[in-house]
């Protein structure tokens, strides 16, 4: 069956390329800034914290926390909507299409986690298992982007789920061993408001600041109650009414309204806001440590090999088939890219690590992953594209 792109899907694709670019550049010139003369005001300033006091309700958080915490709250609800598009229209709502990236994506999660462990087990890092286990898909798709049209269309729709499901299964891994300190009464409070946005949407309330406006009251609720607020982004992505998923369909309006701002706004600054990273005298022994070998084992070699096994034995049982005009070689090459970690490795290793010291080197160690499994996959994919 001919894979098609959908025009939803096309802008998708054509911004993440963009914005892979733009992420490669923010990283590049926040580390020379951090190692530069401006490193310590350039460093102090994401600390600087702003926000209000109204009626009880505390809202003074450092400009890193706003990112982290606010910001990307909205990029998991922009993940949330394409995950929810995947399911009801997408390559994930018919069972045979929809098995192959699901099974690449169990495997590119479940090899990373067991190699990180393996390095770490019984250690104080053994909590940075979940750091290799998801894929960055701005990086991954800028770096697809660079072959143009000399790679399947299958390939880059295979990639995209992929990259997805990695995320909602970050998600997951972020709800359940991320998160302390839990208020049942802020959760209670939280998920009271899903549930009354559930029911607008069975009474068929379609404006969307009727979601909006409690949504952001079930963020509040959310960040006071220990779970890590961007989940409430996913949430809030479940209840907008989806409908048919036409050009009036609220999940469409309001994912169409977020691609460029997320492309180009909100991952450009958590990557400025989260790279400042100073390569200090003995940055070098740094990436030798068990937590930085498990992150490159997890991102170069887990990743790759469990997408590569788990496609295989999905196709090997009958379960799956291999989109149109892909190859085996296209899968590994996919597999690489599916190494890129940055934004969510990055983001777990924030929640997973509180020593200053221990998040810097586990960033220099997912940034040096990424890049190896990114050119690595370039070049896979650039050599079989030349074989053709």
């Amino acid at each position: 069956m001919k894979t098609t792109l959908s025009r939803l899907f096309t802008e998708f694709f054509k911004s993440e390329q963009v914005s892979g670019i733009i992420l490669i550049l923010c990283t590049v010139i926040s580390i020379i800034i951090a190692n530069s003369y401006f490193g310590k005001n350039y460093s102090d300033f994401w600390q600087n914290k702003i926000g209000f006091e109204l009626g009880g309700i505390a809202l003074k958080y450092s400009v890193e926390h706003w990112i982290n915490d606010g910001l990307m709250a909205i990029f998991f609800l922009l993940i949330g909507l394409e995950i929810e598009r995947e399911f009801y229209i997408g390559e994930l709502s018919d069972l045979k299409t929809a098995t192959l990236p699901v099974f690449a994506a169990v495997g590119g999660m479940a090899l990373p986690a067991v190699l990180h462990f393996l390095f770490n087990r019984e250690t104080e890092t053994q909590g940075g298992i979940g750091i290799p286990m998801a894929t960055d898909i701005a990086f991954a798709l800028g770096i697809l982007a660079l072959l143009g049209n000399r790679v399947p269309t299958g390939l880059k729709v295979f990639l995209t789920a992929l990259a997805i499901i990695d995320d909602l299964g970050a998600i997951v891994i972020i709800a359940l061993f991320y998160s302390s300190d839990i208020s049942f009464v802020y959760l209670i409070l939280s998920f009271g408001i899903f549930g009354g946005l559930l029911i607008s949407n069975h009474f068929g309330i379609r404006h969307l600041l009727f979601y909006l406006i409690p949504g952001a009251v079930m963020w509040y609720f959310m960040l006071k109650s220990g779970i890590h607020a961007t989940l409430s982004g996913v949430l809030l992505a479940c209840a907008v009414p989806f409908g048919t998923g036409d050009d009036e369909s609220p999940s469409y309006r309001l994912q169409q309204f977020l691609h460029k701002p997320v492309a180009f706004l909100i991952m450009p600054l958590f990557a400025l806001a989260n790279t400042d990273i100073v390569l200090s005298e003995n940055w070098v022994q740094g990436l030798f440590t068990s937590n930085s070998l498990g992150i490159f084992a997890g991102l170069f070699l887990g990743k790759p090999l469990g997408i590569v096994l788990f496609s295989f034995l999905a196709i090997r049982a009958g379960l799956s088939q291999l989109p149109e005009n892909v190859s085996w070689k296209h899968v590994i090459g996919m597999g690489f890219l599916g190494g890129i970690g940055f934004t969510m490795s990055i983001f777990i290793t924030l929640l997973a690590f509180g020593q200053t010291e221990m998040i810097q080197s586990s960033k220099i160690a997912i940034l040096l992953s990424s890049f190896s499994a990114g050119i690595t996959g370039l070049l896979i994919l650039k050599r079989q594209s030349a074989d053709i």
